[in-house]
């Protein structure tokens, strides 16, 4: 399996490194792949040095899986070309995942509709996806008609410069910024660009990505995405509205047999998911379950995932896992 890595010296590529080891995907030769600057150095792998090389000569190396967190301009560019070579790109960028040609995936949810012709394969937005895991059983049980979200989104989802300003805010370091406001002891409700119609592009690809992923358009979602001073976690207050009434027994079951949840509810001990649960591990946390007691057949929950591995480099690996189980590259 030789496996290329776009984007092996950032934030995401650096996880995917780590979770590539973890679960022992069987790389027989890795092609880590940055910018130009980058071309020339090491990274390690299994404890063994790899040279970071160009694109253009990790494309000729014809790899048969290429996994890209080098951000929508990089994968425009570049994914076409791997996949003429044969190779199967997973993308983590924002570039593939509403095309219409081009499957999104979280495979607990969805990976039954890849084929072997799919050979760009689009990784959603973090919180798009710990969102879905926690909901998948649910909605299969009572349909979910309507989700109102908001999320506290772990600096780390901007990158190295953004963990650096909180770093620096807190050390009292005037240094260079991610953010246009303090972030340290603060809260901004503006996650990427602002759009038309008064919603984040942040806010649209939640919207959006869910109605995709579940295969079911008919979904409303609504959505305000938060920037806070945490690293190592996203985490979602949800309010889900099913068409179905439901017993909140049942609600436990399916959530705990869930693939890939962790449920962690026991108010009277104090015990909910926080960050600090879900930092360097793959699980999507949930807690917090009542029924809303405003109106009928509705929800309120707590979902916290690490969104550097579940929220992105793992995910990206179990598409890749799903691929060659399945012998689709």
């Amino acid at each position: 399996m030789k496996l290329a890595l776009v984007g092996a010296t950032g934030l995401v590529g650096r996880e995917m490194l780590k979770v590539l080891e973890e679960r022992n995907f069987p790389v027989s030769t890795l092609i880590p792949v940055a910018s130009e600057r980058s071309v020339g150095s090491q990274i390690i792998f299994k404890g063994q040095p790899y040279t970071v090389c160009s694109m253009d000569d990790a494309i000729a190396q014809r790899p048969d899986i290429a996994l890209f967190s080098a951000g929508g301009s990089t994968s425009l560019a570049f994914a076409p070309k791997f996949a003429e070579v044969g190779t199967t790109v997973i993308d983590n960028s924002s570039a593939w995942r509403m095309h219409p040609d081009h499957k999104l995936i979280v495979p607990e949810v969805n990976a039954h509709v890849l084929t072997k012709g799919d050979k760009i394969i689009a990784n959603p937005n973090c919180s798009t996806i710990q969102m879905v895991v926690a909901l998948k059983g649910l909605h299969e049980r009572y349909k979910v008609e309507r989700i109102v979200v908001s999320t506290y989104q772990s600096v780390t989802g901007t990158g190295k410069n953004a963990v650096e300003q909180l770093m620096n805010e807190r050390a009292g370091i005037d240094g260079p910024k991610a953010y246009p406001y303090t972030i340290d002891l603060n809260i901004l409700p503006h996650i990427d660009v602002f759009l038309e119609n008064g919603y984040t592009k942040e806010e649209m690809k939640m919207i959006l990505e869910t109605k995709k992923i579940m295969g079911d358009d008919s979904i409303r979602v609504t959505a305000t995405t938060v920037r806070v001073p945490v690293i190592g976690g996203h985490s979602e207050s949800l309010n889900v509205e099913f068409a179905q009434d439901f017993e909140m027994v049942d609600v436990y079951e399916i959530l705990c047999n869930a693939p890939g949840v962790i449920v962690k509810d026991d108010p009277q001990q104090l015990e909910y998911p926080m960050p600090l649960d879900a930092h360097g591990n793959d699980a999507v946390w949930v807690g917090r379950i009542r029924r809303d007691e405003s109106q009928p057949r509705t929800l309120n929950m707590w979902v916290v995932s690490d969104n550097l591995r579940k929220g992105a480099a793992t995910n990206a690996v179990q598409i890749a896992e799903y691929l060659r189980a399945q012998n689709l590259v």
